[in-house]
């Protein structure tokens, strides 16, 4: 079966800075890939690639066998990816379900012009009349995006319509996921998702991810907690300075002595030659 995301020798430089250099993956339906490295190893900036927010000075992306190298993000959202960002996005004024029903635009279907350009036009119109075809759709997506939060267990639907802003830094986060998941993609890309995360939060987190993992969905994760990345991920790819330097099981992966050598910087102590092993985030 044919890989819904191909990335095929994605550059990209800032200045006299290669960030990224060469990047290839392949992410199959379903899987769980997990890319890991040190700060400033390159794997935010192939995440903006990926999704549309950097355009690549070399390179390709195939997106559901279609291509989509330097697509806009509005595109690669109708395609079915949704993502989040290392440093967590909310719209703070707005109140928590409001949030997650910003994910859900894209889903919209009650108003389906035949004329693009007088879309906003009709939205509008509509939003003041409300026909029952949008009610109905409110409706739905309300109880959807409820659905949703409710994934968080008690965290979220205590707080339905509190503002994004009065939150905890840990709930902001688990918004902005869920209104990820509103889009219903068929790839979500996590960007350090348990980030600023105490143990207990991150464990939630873990389980989260791991519920969404066995419903199917198709995940691409960064994440420095590398007890997390070795539970849930069926591959590692670890970058450093731009490039990959390992790709392999988790296992495989931990034990590598480059990889090793990324973290721990053993290589004038010999450490990594010896077999030591990357230990897990405490």
């Amino acid at each position: 079966m044919a890989p819904i995301l191909e990335v095929r020798g994605l550059r990209k430089h800032f200045g006299g800075v290669t960030a990224v250099a060469d990047a290839t993956l392949d992410l199959h339906e379903g899987e769980l890939l997990s890319i890991i490295g040190p700060n400033g190893a390159g794997k935010t900036t192939l995440f903006n690639l990926i999704s549309g927010l950097d355009l690549p000075d070399a390179g390709s992306v195939r997106l559901f066998g279609q291509d989509a190298t330097g697509a806009p993000p509005e595109r690669l959202a109708g395609l079915g990816m949704a993502r989040t960002f290392q440093h967590g996005r909310v719209f703070g004024n707005l109140s928590v379900l409001d949030n997650v029903l910003v994910g859900a635009h894209s889903r919209l279907r009650a108003v389906k012009p035949a004329v693009p350009i007088i879309g906003p036009l009709l939205e509008f119109a509509l939003a003041a009349i409300r026909p029952a075809a949008v009610r109905a759709e409110e409706a739905a997506l309300r109880a959807d995006a409820i659905r949703i939060l409710s994934v968080f267990g008690d965290r979220l639907i205590p707080r339905l319509d509190h503002p994004a802003f009065s939150l905890s830094y840990a709930n902001r986060r688990r918004v902005e996921i869920a209104r990820a998941l509103a889009l219903h993609p068929r790839l979500l890309l996590l960007d350090e998702p348990t980030a600023g995360m105490n143990q207990t939060e991150t464990v939630e987190m873990q389980e989260v991810v791991a519920d969404l993992k066995r419903s199917g969905l198709t995940i691409l994760l960064i994440e420095h907690k590398l007890e997390m990345v070795m539970r849930l991920s069926d591959r590692v790819i670890v970058m450093d300075n731009g490039n990959r330097i390992a790709e392999g099981l988790p296992q495989e992966v931990r034990r590598d002595p480059a990889v090793i050598e990324a973290y721990l910087g053993h290589r004038a102590t010999g450490g990594a030659a010896a077999g030591a092993a990357v230990e897990p985030a405490p």
